[in-house]
């Protein structure tokens, strides 16, 4: 557990780092340039859209691990925005509430009773 943990904040870093470098240097104009590589069909937007369904997948994941509550439905919308940046620090912290037990981390709410 202690390598997975140590690997998302490794991920968590490098992502952070180099999202500021491209912030710096081409501004924050990602959508219409996102979803203009999709629009021409070339490679960048297959990756893109390639990347557009995991983070429907997150979003979806994480509201149904907490159940669809209110704050799930939240942290569902943060999770489709925020892609890595989001789920990284997110599957810390459940690894940290969860004490390891990975089947809680990844059932949340919908983990079965143990006998």
């Amino acid at each position: 557990m202690l390598g997975f943990r140590a690997l998302l904040v490794v991920l968590w870093g490098v992502l952070f780092a180099f999202t500021a470098v491209v912030i710096a240097n081409h501004g924050m104009n990602l959508i219409p340039i996102f979803f203009g590589d999709i629009a021409k069909m070339g490679w960048p937007g297959q990756f893109n859209l390639d990347f557009l369904c995991f983070l429907t997948l997150s979003a979806l994941w994480t509201a149904w691990r907490g159940g669809f509550a209110p704050l799930s439905l939240v942290l569902a919308v943060v999770a489709f925005f925020g892609g890595a940046g989001f789920l990284l620090p997110y599957l810390l912290i459940l690894t940290l509430q969860a004490k390891g037990d990975m089947a809680s981390v990844l059932l949340g709410v919908r983990r079965p009773a143990s006998s």
